[in-house]
């Protein structure tokens, strides 16, 4: 049996099956909550950077399938789990886990206490570490996770984001006979996204509800975005510190009151700082798929998929421009607000989840609204 070893900053080594690529990586360890949709937290470019931790105890065993892909690949540096299943039993499987992750050089530890694991994480915040399958001195790896870089002031959605400019066009499909999955709605609006690791569902959301997505690099001078004329701007989700996107908080800003603006996560981050607010770190992140967020507008509770370290700060927001709108129940944190003046919103967590709770969907209709708006207005 081959051998992996997982080693975190702070001293605490891991020792464990390996499954995946026989490769060393590093990265920030996090962990996720979720108890299904592997796939997707794999090929979340989110992920970037970072070991995830499963708090599942059996991940593999319905293998992966090209339909249920978030990006074009997979994109965190490894995995740790309880349990990794080398079978898969699913009539949609078209790859085993192992030789998914196996192609993109991912190594994955298995069979350690994963709940020992997340605790520690919960109590001290997470941190960095090294996974090797290569073998080496536990003492040695620890070192290494302490050379690591830290995510903190990273760019790492410049990184992960498109290098050209690219049309999308491809609506939400239903997965099985009982995915009553509502009919598209014909193109009406043009779309600009930014893409600082845009997930593939956002796009299809988009679609399904009426736009034409024309997604552009991070990097993207807000002239050429609005050269584009487009009827809407979404920024999208993606990984690392949004205080390192600085010259991407500075082209929004350009845009505000020129074009709707629509944000999810990382997107609601550059958002923020456009408005003059602030961003900070939290001790282990959102990530799951049954956070409780209360939609203040409605003074309804919806159930929300998260996937994000870092938060937006409300004292930092001017209550003059700026109305929170949802607020999380675990640990009030901002989960999104709008702007009371130009139309522009946003939020921090995953309306398109898939898998994941569907309560938020209405935010993509709401955009189209807020698009037609605008349009008459003119």
């Amino acid at each position: 049996m081959d051998t992996a070893t997982l080693a975190l900053e702070d001293g605490m080594v891991f020792e464990g099956r390996s499954f995946g690529a026989p490769v060393e990586k590093r990265g920030e360890v996090v962990f996720n909550t979720a108890i299904t949709g592997y796939q997707e937290i794999f090929t979340d470019p989110s992920y970037a950077g970072q070991i995830v931790v499963l708090t599942n105890p059996q991940i593999g065993n319905y293998g992966v399938n090209d339909e249920d892909c978030e990006a074009s690949r997979a994109f965190l540096e490894g995995l740790a789990v309880r349990e990794f299943s080398p079978l898969a039993s699913n009539w949609r499987s078209e790859e085993e886990a192992n030789y998914f992750l196996k192609k993109y050089d991912i190594p994955i530890i298995a069979e350690i206490d994963t709940r020992k694991l997340v605790r520690h994480l919960r109590t001290r915040g997470v941190m960095r570490g090294v996974l090797s399958a290569t073998g080496g001195d536990a003492r040695e790896l620890v070192e290494k996770a302490r050379s690591a870089p830290s995510i903190t002031g990273l760019d790492l959605a410049t990184r992960v984001s498109t290098k050209t400019s690219y049309e999308w066009d491809e609506g939400i499909k239903a997965c099985s006979p009982s995915d009553l999955v509502p009919q598209a709605s014909d193109a009406r609006f043009h779309v600009v996204a930014y893409d600082f690791g845009i997930k593939w569902n956002i796009l299809r959301c988009l679609h399904h509800t009426g736009c034409r997505v024309t997604v552009v690099p991070a990097g993207t001078p807000a002239e050429d975005v609005l050269a584009l004329n487009p009827d809407g701007v979404f920024l999208s989700n993606g990984p690392g510190d949004p205080e390192a996107l600085a010259f991407q908080s500075e082209q929004v800003r350009k845009i505000i009151g020129r074009k709707p603006i629509f944000g999810i996560c990382l997107g609601q981050q550059v958002l923020a700082r456009a408005l003059g607010g602030k961003t900070y770190k939290l001790k282990f992140g959102h990530r799951g798929a049954n956070h409780p967020v209360l939609n203040k507008l409605t003074n309804r509770v919806e159930i929300t998929s998260h996937n994000h370290g870092f938060a937006v700060d409300p004292d930092s927001l001017n209550p003059d421009d700026v109305e929170l709108t949802h607020i999380n129940l675990n640990d009030q944190t901002l989960e999104g607000f709008r702007h009371r003046r130009e139309p522009v919103f946003c939020v921090q967590y995953h309306p398109e989840a898939a898998p994941g709770p569907r309560d938020s969907l209405y935010l993509f209709d709401d955009f189209v609204k807020l698009m037609s708006e605008f349009r008459k207005a003119k």
